[in-house]
């Protein structure tokens, strides 16, 4: 066994042993997707007596070793939304060549399945881990013959500088990343073609939730403060800090999709040839009220001061204390057009979507997560002091008043509402009360 090499900046939680979540030491802790829970189909997938058993791992068309490292079926949903981006940009690229870099590839199950269910005409698998090369060469040799492959053993930094100076760029580059990877965002956006698609996982929520706040900083450069929806504030934080990136480029993006179970952080973006005009208000601060619940949302091109909230009991006109995040991305989280593009994808055959992750791509595209604002439904509960009504209820009640709401795609039992605090509230009361005495 090779001595342990570090994957990037030796910063806490950036250290692996190999170069992804599937080589992560076994004593990393539980299932980041325990959220979703562990496919239970496998669809796609042969019945051949010679390759099933306990050193296989079937998912989707794939049939591969998963190695000793450390390896999530969990994770299934994250990997099908990763072949759906691919067989979107494939239907879209008319003939032309559609090219993924994985470069924490693990035991190469998501470049396998690029190449077989995602219409890949050319994949590069690496891992940091040369104990793992042969293993991913053995896994790809089950790609089709048409498709163009290479295998790697350099760091993910080694990785992307060699990119940049050869001027090779992909049509998706994915970085399934063990900890935070802010410092290979630069380099990793240099990969990406114009009009590609930059697949980005973290599994540092500590700092993007709140919990450590001089690593925000340092990670992301902005406040990270403890929110009631704390997968989103994550999700827009590591958003912000590719905006800011690819405008310092010359560069603009657009989210096409973000989710998280708490533990793992992914966002997937097009990169563009220039930013959209006002793309730059996308940019701002989010602050919430740990008294009475109220939030707010500015854009920091138009940044002024923050209103007083209705904490009972505040001097008038005396901005009480307000827990203040960003600059992060304040804009849509989901691209709908593409969500329906990657479930009609899945619906034509080919590619595989299983049952939790077509619940969870179909809950996302319900709500392009257009504002931030999110409560949940319990915050609300305890400030009624007795039960809330119905989510879905809450919802149509406040869209009837002419609000743009939705119930949350990134987190359950959230409502996301571009109504005042107070409109939300007094609304949420009425709906008891007319439960009550019916």
């Amino acid at each position: 066994m090779s001595p342990r090499r570090r994957q990037w900046q030796p910063w806490p939680f950036q250290c692996q042993r190999a170069c992804s979540p599937q080589s992560a030491p076994s004593g990393a802790g539980p299932s980041p997707e325990a959220g979703w829970g562990a496919a239970d189909d496998t669809d796609g997938c042969g019945k051949d007596p010679d390759v099933s058993g306990p050193d296989h791992y079937c998912e989707g068309a794939a049939v591969l070793e998963t190695g000793d490292g450390f390896f999530r079926p969990a994770s299934r949903p994250a990997r099908d939304f990763g072949v759906l981006l691919v067989r979107s940009l494939a239907a879209g690229a008319a003939g032309g060549p559609v090219r993924v870099l994985d470069g924490m590839a693990g035991c190469g199950i998501r470049a396998l399945r690029y190449g077989l269910e995602g219409g890949a005409t050319a994949v590069w698998a690496n891992d940091a881990d040369p104990d793992r090369l042969p293993l991913l060469e053995r896994n790809l040799a089950g790609l089709p013959v048409a498709v163009e492959r290479q295998v790697g053993t350099a760091t993910a930094q080694q990785l992307l500088a060699g990119c940049l100076v050869a001027g090779r760029r992909f049509e998706l580059v994915d970085l399934d990343a063990f900890g935070c990877p802010a410092a290979l965002v630069p380099l990793a956006l240099e990969a990406v073609a114009f009009g590609g698609v930059l697949y980005l996982a973290s599994t540092d929520g500590r700092s993007a939730t709140g919990h450590d706040r001089q690593a925000a900083l340092r990670r992301f450069g902005a406040a990270a403060r403890a929110h009631p929806a704390s997968w989103e504030i994550a999700l827009r934080l590591q958003l912000g800090l590719l905006a800011r990136n690819a405008w310092a480029m010359g560069r603009g993006i657009t989210p096409l999709l973000s989710f998280s179970e708490g533990r793992a952080f992914r966002t997937a973006l097009r990169l563009e040839r220039h930013p959209a005009r006002g793309e730059e208000g996308h940019l701002g601060l989010v602050a919430h009220c740990h008294g009475c619940g109220d939030q707010q949302v500015q854009s920091l091109g138009t940044l002024g001061r923050w209103r007083p909230c209705g904490c009972p009991g505040a001097p008038s006109g005396e901005v009480p204390p307000l827990a203040v995040s960003g600059p992060l991305w304040i804009g849509p989280l989901q691209d709908p057009a593409t969500l329906t593009a990657m479930l009609q994808e899945a619906g034509a055959g080919g590619a595989h979507l299983d049952r939790p992750g077509r619940r969870l791509l179909e809950r996302l595209r319900a709500d392009p997560a257009t504002t931030p604002r999110c409560w949940p439904v319990a915050a609300i509960a305890r400030l009624l002091g007795q039960g809330p009504p119905p989510l879905a209820d809450l919802v149509a009640a406040l869209t009837a008043q002419g609000f743009a709401t939705a119930a949350s795609g990134v987190m359950a039992a959230q409502l996301r509402s571009e109504a005042p605090w107070p409109v939300i509230v007094a609304t949420a009361r009425g709906l008891v009360a007319a439960t009550a005495a019916r």
